[in-house]
């Protein structure tokens, strides 16, 4: 009988793609269930964005095979974005590269720097795919632990213990990071960057930043980018899904040194043939939105959702850190609860709204859950009315 490869048996299908079956389910059978869960904005890109895909996409001859690269407009487009909200100084031509999204990015990454049973560093609570797609390709994942406590921070001196531990028996070559953080909120430090930088430096670890939060509910864009000598050892990711309102349309960049953009190059250039030619121009138009735009959509509005999302937290006898950022809120549930999937079933079956459990990021966000901002203010408050009603 024909078999699956044997490195499936070390993943399950992603959790929101087996829970939105059951919500469509649900869904189906009336219940109308009001999504606080997926991290998708609901909200337009900006209106030069839209028109000029449109416009590319009339000319009769845009619609061949694109630079795996990207276009030279894209990636100077990218290169001006980091200068002009990070200062930081980027090649356009070798120090950045188009992604068709970050989970491409991780996947063309770790198979660009790391061997089978080499070690990658991986936080705890965290993005799910760091994990996944690390094991798929064979990879010797160790958590490092994010901590309520340290601000949702490193842990330098656990980090030192992991990489000098001989028993680890791997030679450890990435560590992903991610700040904003997701799912914690936690806030982008210049202290954890440079100790991030000098970290990568000691023990000859690439560090990845992934950073497509920091726009949301935050006046401060920090990169990992802006410490010196941070290009010689890191990788930073940033997404247009994000801060652009562009999740489907699948743009993203990676941003380093020449070299390691052209070890992922390599990569990709096997992998995919480039994203269509209106998508990368129009993308390139969207990286000039001003900061009214940026005000409106990425602070104010979600401003105005987290004000409610804060009270079904209460509701729910949730405690919370009012000064995190990004599009979502992450509350610690209380203490007579035993298990986390227990409110957030209870949630989701009896008030019909669906929030995540926090186990789905790793063991230390078994006692949190996570609301998503991503919804209409109209739909926020329902599901608060919904919720008080059952609680």
């Amino acid at each position: 009988m024909v078999q699956p490869a044997e490195r499936l048996s070390l993943v399950q299908e992603y959790y929101f793609s087996r829970k939105l079956k059951e919500v469509a389910q649900l869904n189906a059978e009336g219940k109308d269930i009001i999504s606080l869960a997926i991290g998708s904005p609901d909200m337009p890109p900006s209106e030069q964005t839209i028109e000029r895909l449109c416009e590319v996409a009339h000319d009769p001859t845009a619609h061949g095979y694109q630079p795996t690269q990207g276009t030279p407009e894209l990636r100077e487009a990218m290169a001006g974005f980091y200068k002009r909200w990070y200062d930081v100084n980027l090649d356009a031509k070798s120090e950045v590269l188009p992604l068709i999204g970050s989970k491409e990015g991780i996947l063309h990454t770790t198979l660009a720097f790391v061997n089978p049973g080499d070690g990658v560093l991986v936080p705890n609570p965290g993005y799910p795919t760091y994990t996944s797609l690390s094991k798929i390709l064979g990879a010797n994942i160790v958590n490092y632990n994010l901590r309520e406590d340290n601000g949702w921070q490193p842990d330098f001196d656990e980090l030192e213990e992991i990489v000098n531990n001989k028993s680890s028996y791997c030679t450890f070559r990435l560590m992903w990071t991610n700040y904003p953080n997701m799912p914690t909120g936690g806030r982008a430090q210049r202290e954890t960057y440079e100790r991030l930088v000098r970290f990568a430096k000691d023990h000859d670890i690439v560090v990845v930043n992934d950073n497509p939060y920091s726009f949301i509910l935050s006046e401060e864009h920090l990169s990992i980018l802006q410490v010196p000598g941070a290009k010689d050892c890191c990788i930073e990711f940033n997404s247009m899904s994000k801060s652009h309102n562009m999740p489907g349309w699948r743009v993203g960049l990676c941003a380093s040194n020449a070299q390691f953009i052209q070890w992922i190059l390599k990569v990709q250039s096997n992998i995919e043939s480039g994203t269509f030619r209106g998508i990368q121009l129009a993308a390139a138009e969207a990286f000039k939105n001003d900061e009214a735009w940026h005000r409106e959509y990425n602070i104010e509005t979600y401003a105005r959702r987290r004000r409610y999302a804060e009270q079904i937290m209460d509701v729910l006898d949730c405690t919370y850190d009012p000064n995190q950022v990004g599009m979502f809120l992450w509350g610690r549930i209380p203490d007579s609860i035993e298990n986390v999937e227990d409110l957030t079933e209870r949630v989701l079956h009896e008030s019909r709204v669906f929030i995540t459990p926090g186990f789905i990021f790793g063991s230390n966000g078994n006692r949190y859950i996570r609301i998503s901002l991503c919804a209409k203010e109209d739909k926020i408050q329902e599901a608060l009315k919904r919720i008080k009603n059952i609680f």
